[in-house]
């Protein structure tokens, strides 16, 4: 765990902390004539000599990181458009976290029993969070379309797919609260909402979109509610 965690820090410093976004911005324009490019991989290099501090025994290791490293980042420059920009983000971070694995491997044996996964408390957690995600984001949907207004302010549209993201975000979090005994916690995540999503709406004379969004999130928060209570009482008799 120790050796992943240093490889792991070295990662999250040279990719989020000593990285800008003009020289993200710079490498996508330039691409392999970016000299940002290479002083990101430079950076990591540094990284990685300071963190190990000069520990030659893992140099092999090093040297493949920076080298996949820089290989993984030449590929998403290449092959990254508008539309596959957050899709890659997250692969291209996956792939540098099994990088990480495999080398670290490599020194040391690491071991994992997949049996683990398929215990009961474990399946009981994914199938409450499968259905605060996508089952339940169905049955709210199916609910409430049959009202389905339109604002009159045209001019003030919300993002694409905002609501959706918003629902399972606030799903996520309230579902977590109960199972870690903070209901308290609920309180204000329903107040943070109702000042940011209903401080414009009950301002404006759109009563009808008020009410609909309303019923959505009393929807979406009892829906959550209920799964964590649900979760809580099975756990103990598994």
């Amino acid at each position: 765990m120790l050796l992943f965690l240093k490889f792991f820090l070295a990662h999250l410093l040279g990719d989020f902390v000593f990285q800008s976004e003009k020289w993200v911005k710079h490498k996508e324009k330039k691409k392999l004539k970016s000299a940002k490019l290479y002083l990101h991989i430079g950076i990591h290099l540094i990284l990685l000599l300071l963190i190990f501090w000069f520990e030659m025994r893992y140099w092999k290791g090093i040297v493949f990181v920076l080298f996949s490293h820089f290989i993984i980042d030449v590929l998403k420059i290449y092959l990254q458009k508008k539309q596959t920009k957050v899709l890659l983000f997250f692969i291209d971070q996956l792939v540098h976290l099994f990088i990480i694995l495999w080398v670290v491997s490599s020194y040391e044996t690491l071991t994992y029993h997949f049996e683990t996964i398929f215990i009961k408390q474990a399946l009981l957690l994914v199938v409450c969070l499968v259905f605060i995600v996508f089952v339940s984001a169905v049955i709210i949907k199916t609910i409430i379309n049959q009202w389905n207004p339109e604002s009159e302010d045209k001019s003030n549209q919300s993002l694409a797919k905002a609501g959706r993201f918003i629902g399972v975000l606030e799903r996520l979090f309230v579902f977590v609260f109960i199972i870690t005994n903070h209901w308290e916690a609920i309180g204000f995540l329903l107040a943070a909402k109702s000042v940011f999503r209903f401080g414009d709406l009950s301002l404006s004379k759109d009563r009808k979109l008020t009410e609909y969004i309303l019923i959505g999130t009393l929807l979406s928060f009892g829906i959550a509610i209920a799964t964590g209570i649900f979760y809580n009482y099975l756990t103990p008799l598994l």
